[in-house]
């Protein structure tokens, strides 16, 4: 059933599309009537008494030149990714059918079709919106396609292949703010892609670009959550915290939200919140931006990825956010708790408090990948007290040796990095 929904929202797409081309009918059938009667109907109007006087004119449509079929198709695929950037499921679902569907039309079509520019540039944004090479790759066999727009094809070609070079090369070619506007920013968001490694600050440029080029369309959803990442890898904190802001604002519905909160928490936890406390207060700017419920998620995520990569602080300050936004008995409130304590057995001072979180912590309510981070923080509490495993058997026993107590955080903090091996192994598929 929801591939038939689904296929069925493209097909809505599809018909209305194609409705809203055909020319408006002036009158002759009640639909022109009434602007019509409006201003030359009634008693009293210009033309004359009891409405005997000249009827007006009909409004000639403005003269609109006809697109072709790629055109046509690949503005419905557009039309269906910006539902998707708004958050719809159903788009999303009807999108690997109508992507599809376009790709056996657009490969049926005479090669004379591509010698068209507007033809042209419409099969290369359906290819890098994720109609893949196949088109592409016939249409350069045709050798139909114009000189000047032959490096577009060619270049696309090349980014989709992996021939990062060559397709930073001939996509350079080109300048973004030239194009059409379908066009336009699916552009600069491809060369931002073939740019980044070598040259992020161009790569910035170009995301910025591709934002102000398609405003509220999935071109500017990815353009923003690249640029995002980009800015919290080269450590520009501000920007990283504005763009998150405008993210979180205006795309946090969007069907890839979930992807960009993974990666999110994972920025975060390279803040400092024990050295610097202004951080707390920027990361709750940042979150304040949405529910309460989406907050408290995020807060776990943080929590969690804290854990994974030795930051205590981050996971205790986020554990217990994520814990003042849960219900006392909810599955929320049990991994916050967790999250919680496990990074509290490594803080000097603490692990008594929290092993006896630890041990407090309800397993029922765990799913089985934190079910694995619990084993594994009470197997490390235990060899912080200075209980040890035996060693193995084929030692001799004149070997063995006890693990002492620590009483440094040094010790705590290495032992923190065995349980973040730990999980990193129950987390592989």
């Amino acid at each position: 059933m929801r591939r038939l929904r689904a296929f069925a929202t493209a097909g809505i797409l599809l018909a209305g599309l194609a409705s809203a081309a055909l020319p408006a009918r002036a009158g002759g059938d009640g639909h022109g009537a009434p602007a019509a009667d409006a201003h030359g109907g009634g008693g009293g109007g210009h033309g004359g008494g009891g409405g005997h006087g000249e009827p007006p004119k009909p409004i000639e449509p403005l003269p609109v030149a006809p697109r072709g079929l790629p055109v046509e198709l690949v503005r419905t695929l557009q039309l269906l990714q910006d539902r998707i950037a708004r958050g719809s499921t159903q788009a999303h679902l009807a999108q690997r059918q109508l992507l599809g569907h376009i790709e056996q039309r657009l490969l049926a079509l005479e090669p004379e079709t591509w010698a068209a520019p507007e033809n042209l540039r419409a099969a290369v944004v359906f290819a890098l919106s994720g109609g893949g090479p196949a088109l592409l790759r016939r249409m350069i066999e045709t050798g139909k396609l114009p000189e000047a727009d032959s490096a577009l094809v060619v270049g696309s070609l090349a980014y989709l292949e992996g021939r990062e070079r060559e397709a930073r090369t001939l996509l350079g070619r080109y300048d973004p703010r030239t194009q059409p506007p379908g066009l336009a920013g699916q552009l600069a968001l491809t060369q931002a892609a073939v740019t980044v490694r070598e040259a992020p600050r161009k790569a910035i440029e170009l995301l910025d670009l591709a934002r102000l080029l398609a405003p509220g369309t999935l071109v500017e959803e990815g353009a923003l959550r690249r640029e995002i990442f980009i800015h919290a890898q080269g450590g520009d904190a501000k920007r990283f915290e504005v763009l998150s802001i405008q993210y979180l604002r205006r795309f946090r519905r969007s069907v890839y939200a979930g992807n960009f909160r993974q990666r999110f928490a994972t920025a975060l936890t390279r803040l400092d919140f024990d050295s610097d406390r202004s951080r707390v207060a920027q990361l709750e700017r940042m979150l304040d931006e949405i529910e309460p419920s989406e907050r408290r998620d995020l807060y776990l995520l943080v929590a969690r990825a804290g854990l994974e990569q030795g930051r205590r602080e981050t996971a205790t300050f986020a554990a217990e956010r994520a814990l003042s936004l849960a219900g006392p008995d909810s599955e929320a409130a049990a991994r916050g708790r967790l999250y919680r304590a496990a990074a509290l057995i490594v803080a000097e001072g603490r692990y008594e408090e929290g092993l006896d979180a630890l041990r407090g912590v309800d397993r029922a309510g765990l799913a089985p990948a934190d079910l694995a981070l619990l084993d594994a923080a009470l197997s490390t509490a235990r060899q912080i007290r200075g209980g040890a495993p035996p060693p193995p058997a084929a030692e001799p026993p004149s070997a063995r040796r006890q693990i002492p107590e620590a009483a440094s955080i040094t010790r705590a903090q290495e032992a923190l990095a065995r349980v973040d091996r730990m999980i990193d192994r129950t987390d592989d598929p």
